[in-house]
């Protein structure tokens, strides 16, 4: 876990020195978030189980600290467990950080950062792994060697520097900024960027970021200056980079979990604030500034990583639209899409070329995705989402099809390790690069894999291997496009082909069948997707049907029926597990996986079509090979 000091700062105030502590999240498919947070801070703190060791999910943020040159310190955390001991003693554990710090290219005094031994629940904290290992042996005396967490907050405020301010050439002799005072620097022009952008019922838009120069005060008239444009429009860019002004009508800290307005409400260079009374047109990445003192040009901000996959949004045409949402049209479907890249920088909307009702969606990943559609059914809204496309480029100088592959990195029991190997390098096409064991019963094992092939491979690992594997991945790189991928476990589907209530009777006997995905009393209809195949192929299956009542007496009258709970799956796992002729239906109350023609003759006829060119595409691949 990664814990950032110097996502909206917890403002500190100890040793009379205001410490804002900010937080990210782990994953690379909110790149984006991580790079304007770490933009923000002047310091990181590196947490890691000292038993453990550094894991992959340490790597990605760790990566990004370094290379903005931050400063770390090292804090071995639950070092007072009997499985510390061992690692601790040997020095296994700092081995594996240096080797990690040193893979990811930190920089010489990167390399000299302090490392601390503690455990957050004893709160105790050391320098010394002597004392480290002798409270986890139970040594007695060792516990009053060690100090409270205090020690961490000394060590922060002794190695992590000041915040650094940007100077505009004021008034100083020397003409470089080296013969200004300390407060001389509050005579610079105003400048913050926006790190994340909210609204506020009784405040309106609300701006929070880092000040980068000089100060603010409650009434200053600020001018948005918008995010500077790729190369390419950078002409364009700078004729419309002056935005609105307004007035400054609030000035926020965060104070512990709340936010708290400042009193005087003021801030200088160097605070982690939030603004209220900011233009409507704010976006995140751009910059305000002062109006009558306006600095030259917008603040530098983080590039922007690729997105990697797209989705098209629509509204709901199903037999069940509009029963269960109250936001069902696809014009307010978009207008909520726009409006997250408001905040959400990484995702890009446009409107889709080949259907006016419908909107692409471009995004890092599939849990990037489900969140925004898990939030968006929470508001009320009813959609359907396509499967998700990888986006591919083309090599500029050989013209070949480019596409994203991940480094992957899987930690799973050992009986399974030969379970994921198979399952990610048939044909999901990975290449295993690194496998290793522990004297835990545990195996580490590094792929590269394209995009394409981890759709879809969370679920199904996790259940091969009944929940143990423990994945992480991030972008690698672009490379040669690998062909046709498929998952190895094709299966075909349930389909329904009538309208109603799921009844107990048909459910019970359609169990054997397969996995079923509805319960009893679940609305159906035609073309819905209730459960899947044990074989391969669609199966149109009547889920409605009912015990006949008759007078007629049978041997099975009174026989009592079980069923096995049906199988839910959420957003983000439907998303990599629907086929590319399915979509998904999403409403307030039910996420469902339907066909995306719901005529069963159409599926029938576009099947047969996509079965030729299937053959035809591998009888030609193995026409290449000879």
């Amino acid at each position: 876990m990664v814990s950032l000091f110097p996502k909206h700062a917890k403002n500190i105030n100890t040793l009379q020195r205001d410490l804002n502590k900010t937080d990210t999240p782990g994953h690379a498919d909110f790149a984006g978030e991580v790079d304007r947070i770490l933009s923000t801070v002047d310091g990181v703190v590196l947490v890691v189980d000292a038993a453990e060791g550094p894991k992959s999910q340490t790597k990605y943020v760790l990566s990004r600290a370094l290379s903005l040159g931050l400063k770390p310190i090292v804090v071995l955390n639950k070092a007072d467990r009997s499985e510390s001991i061992g690692r601790l003693e040997s020095g296994e554990t700092e081995l594996e950080l240096m080797d990690l710090f040193e893979a990811l290219g930190a920089e010489e005094e990167q390399m000299e950062y302090r490392t601390l031994f503690g455990s957050a629940r004893g709160g105790w904290i050391t320098e010394h792994v002597s004392v480290a290992v002798g409270i986890a042996s139970g040594e007695e005396g060792r516990r009053e060697e060690a100090v409270g967490m205090k020690g961490l907050l000394e060590a922060i405020l002794e190695d992590i520097p000041a915040p650094s301010v940007h100077w505009y050439g004021g008034r100083d002799e020397a003409g470089d900024g080296s013969g200004k005072e300390e407060g001389d620097f509050e005579d610079e022009p105003f400048s913050m960027t926006a790190t994340t952008v909210g609204y506020d019922p009784y405040l309106g838009r609300t701006c929070t970021g880092r000040i980068y120069s000089g100060k603010v005060r409650m009434g200053d008239s600020i001018t948005l200056l918008r995010r500077q444009k790729e190369q390419d429009d950078e002409e364009n860019a700078n004729d419309n980079s002056i935005g609105p002004s307004t007035q400054v009508t609030g000035v926020f800290a965060n104070r512990g979990i709340s936010r708290a307005p400042l009193d005087p409400a003021f801030a200088c260079a160097g605070d982690i604030v939030t603004l209220s009374g900011v233009p409507d047109t704010l976006k995140v990445g751009d910059t305000l500034t002062s109006t009558k003192n306006m600095i030259p040009e917008p603040v530098d901000t983080p590039p922007l990583a690729p997105p990697t996959l797209s989705c098209l949004f629509g509204a709901n045409n199903g037999p069940l639209a509009g029963k269960e949402g109250t936001i069902v049209t696809s014009s307010r479907v978009r207008a909520r899409l726009i409006s997250e890249t408001d905040n959400n920088v990484t995702i890009t909307v446009e409107k889709c070329e080949s259907d006016a009702e419908k909107t692409v969606v471009l995004g890092r990943g599939e849990l990037q995705i489900g969140i925004l559609v898990e939030q968006m059914r929470r508001e009320g809204y009813e959609m359907i989402i396509t499967p998700p496309q990888i986006l591919t480029t083309t090599h500029p100088v050989t013209g070949e099809k480019l596409e994203p592959w991940e480094e992957v990195v899987i930690d799973v029991d050992a009986e399974y390790s030969g379970t994921v190997v198979n399952a990610l390098t048939g044909a999901r096409k990975g290449i295993l690069v690194e496998m290793m064991d522990d004297t835990h019963g545990k195996t580490r094992m590094k792929f590269e894999v394209p995009s394409r092939g981890l759709l879809g491979f969370g679920p199904e690992i996790a259940t091969a291997t009944r929940g143990t594997a423990v994945m992480h991945h991030c972008y690698l790189e672009d490379r040669e496009y690998a062909g046709m991928i498929g998952t190895g476990t094709e299966r075909g589907k349930l389909v329904s082909n009538e309208l109603g209530k799921a009844t107990l009777f048909a459910l019970e006997s359609l169990s054997a069948r397969g996995t079923l995905f509805v319960a009893p009393g679940d609305m159906v209809y035609p073309g819905m997707v209730i459960g899947e195949n044990n074989k391969s192929g669609d199966l149109e299956v009547n889920p409605v049907r009912a015990k006949a009542t008759s007078n007629m007496r049978t041997q099975a009258k009174d026989e009592k029926l079980y069923l096995p709970p049906p199988k839910k799956m959420s957003v983000e796992e439907l998303i990599g597990y629907m086929n590319e002729d399915e979509v998904i239906e999403v409403t307030p109350q039910s996420v469902r996986l339907r066909k995306l023609e719901l005529d069963a003759g159409v599926r029938e006829r576009a099947a047969r079509t996509k079965k030729k060119q299937m053959d035809a595409l591998k009888a030609n691949a193995k026409g290449g090979k000879k």
